[in-house]
């Protein structure tokens, strides 16, 4: 990449981001995104998610600044030397998860989330819920007031706040965690291959509804769900040197 990169802003609502758009394209120009070299988001993380899926059929990475909360998935914003650090990016390759929902309807609901899959209860009582792995059963009963399935990028997020581990970019798994587990007593989750398929089968679903959520896209009253890495859909990241995702989860485990 060089000083003649095409970029491709965007910014989410927020008047700190649409302000630092209308800078940014003052300074270094606009396109549109199939022209781009890079996509540039301006927001927090959920906007940067919300990037990813919307330009991934271009192929395109992604840099995003800081314009939120968090920023977990994005730099610190700066409108300085913006093509020399584009230039000097690293890129991170993450595959994000398959969900499949059915309904009491019987449709299926498909979704793809980057960060994590998650099963909630949606009544006054706890979710009663089968687990099975590849096929195999593995819990007949886990009660709960939910369940995720995260990946690496997304094992800081909901999954780390539920006492699930921090997973290594690199590392070729998934974390299970349940939330607010009641029985099994002392059963916190697993790491499973990358490959697993896990399903979640909702016991008693009239009388217990559960909902499941893949990023912040909801399908409410699931009888089962089904999650997968989907390795046919790729995202591009791109971090400033020494700031990328593997140093940002190692950086998590010690604050």
């Amino acid at each position: 990449m060089g000083q003649a990169l095409a970029i491709s802003f965007r910014a989410s609502d927020a008047p700190v981001a649409q302000e630092a758009l209308h800078d940014l394209i003052a300074r270094y120009g606009q396109v549109k995104p199939a022209d781009a070299d890079v996509i540039v988001a301006l927001g927090g993380d959920g906007f940067m998610l919300e990037t990813l899926k919307d330009v991934q059929p271009l192929g395109k990475p992604v840099y995003g600044m800081n314009r939120g909360t968090v920023g977990f998935l994005m730099n610190e914003y700066q409108d300085n030397d913006l093509p020399a650090r584009l230039a000097e990016a690293e890129e991170a390759v993450i595959n994000p998860l398959r969900m499949k929902a059915g309904g009491a309807d019987g449709s299926v609901t498909e979704g793809l989330a980057i960060n994590e899959v998650s099963l909630l209860r949606e009544g006054p009582q706890a979710a009663r819920l089968a687990v099975s792995v590849d096929g195999r059963a593995r819990l007949d009963e886990l009660v709960c007031d939910g369940a995720i399935v995260a990946t690496p990028a997304g094992s800081t997020a909901y999954n780390y706040s539920a006492h699930g581990p921090i997973l290594p970019i690199g590392s070729e798994v998934l974390a299970l965690t349940a939330v607010a587990p009641f029985r099994p007593r002392r059963w916190r989750g697993a790491l499973l291959p990358k490959s697993a398929r896990v399903r979640f089968d909702v016991l008693h679903p009239e009388k217990r509804p559960v909902m499941a959520d893949a990023d912040g896209r909801p399908v409410r009253n699931v009888h089962w769900v089904e999650v997968q890495s989907e390795p046919a859909v790729s995202h591009r990241i791109l971090f400033d040197p020494g700031h990328g995702l593997e140093e940002r989860l190692i950086r998590e485990q010690f604050v």
